[in-house]
């Protein structure tokens, strides 16, 4: 008797409903199109509305659904309130926390208010989307994807990134020990990391000609990453075809981090 032919797991996600924080630009904004490109519905949050309801209008373009939540993922409430949102919109089996901010500067004159909220911007609000929709999961019983959007900054240094790597490193090791915690409910948590990536968060650093060049140095493919880049990485992880892909850090950086 001949062996059963493999068949591919489906990487579409149709019926499916997602959360992304951090959608309003940016990273966030691509992860939410590629997910209702891949057949999602999406509930997007962020603290500006008009970039929602514009995300919102582009996701419509597409021939998908998407629908705007005001949130600010420091707040615990607001957090809570995009969870139930979400919820209300669809199934919840999909979220992607990709709000992030960075600060950066010499450590010696890095100001404590800048230190507090890169931290709590991507570490506090990552915790709180990952436990708000865990919680939702382990309830639901069903399973689910956690994605979580760390940096290749989460794996090595860098000068004047202090708050940046502490706070990714902190990220990664969130990932792992979620995933090893829900995994037997079925829940995947997972990180992908991105190199330098062409956003309007990174613009301003890669206008200066000489720290851009020393990005290209450092990135063995020799290229400023695009956010078409990362979004295949986390279309993946969300799908079927990653289902049991759990408590990894999908790097994406050409190369930074091998060398």
């Amino acid at each position: 008797m001949s062996a059963a032919i493999p068949v591919a797991p489906s990487q579409r996600l149709d019926g499916r409903h997602a959360l992304v924080t951090g959608a309003g630009r940016g990273i966030g904004r691509a992860c939410a199109l590629a997910l209702v490109q891949a057949g999602a519905s999406v509930t997007l949050a962020a603290r500006t509305a008009p970039e929602l309801d514009a995300v919102v209008a582009e996701a419509e373009s597409l021939g998908g659904r998407a629908y705007p939540c005001e949130a600010d993922v420091t707040s615990a409430d607001d957090v809570e309130r995009a969870v139930a949102a979400a919820c209300e919109h669809g199934d919840l089996t999909i979220a992607v926390s990709a709000a992030g901010i960075n600060r950066p500067g010499p450590t010696v004159d890095l100001e404590l208010e800048d230190w507090d909220l890169v931290i709590d911007t991507n570490l506090r609000g990552t915790f709180l989307v990952c436990r708000a929709v865990g919680a939702h999961l382990l309830e639901r019983g069903q399973g689910g994807r956690i994605i979580a959007i760390s940096s290749q900054m989460g794996e090595v240094g860098y000068p004047g990134r202090a708050a940046y790597c502490a706070s990714k490193h902190a990220v990664n090791g969130l990932t792992k020990a979620l995933a090893v915690e829900w995994a037997p409910a079925n829940i995947t948590v997972n990180a992908v990391a991105p190199t330098f990536i062409r956003t309007p968060l990174t613009a301003p650093m890669l206008e200066d000609p000489d720290f851009r060049a020393e990005v290209l140095r450092r990135i063995p493919a020799g290229r400023i990453g695009e956010v078409e880049d990362v979004i295949g990485a986390v279309a993946f992880l969300a799908s079927d075809a990653a289902a049991l892909v759990t408590g990894h850090v999908l790097t994406v950086d050409g190369g930074w981090t091998a060398w």
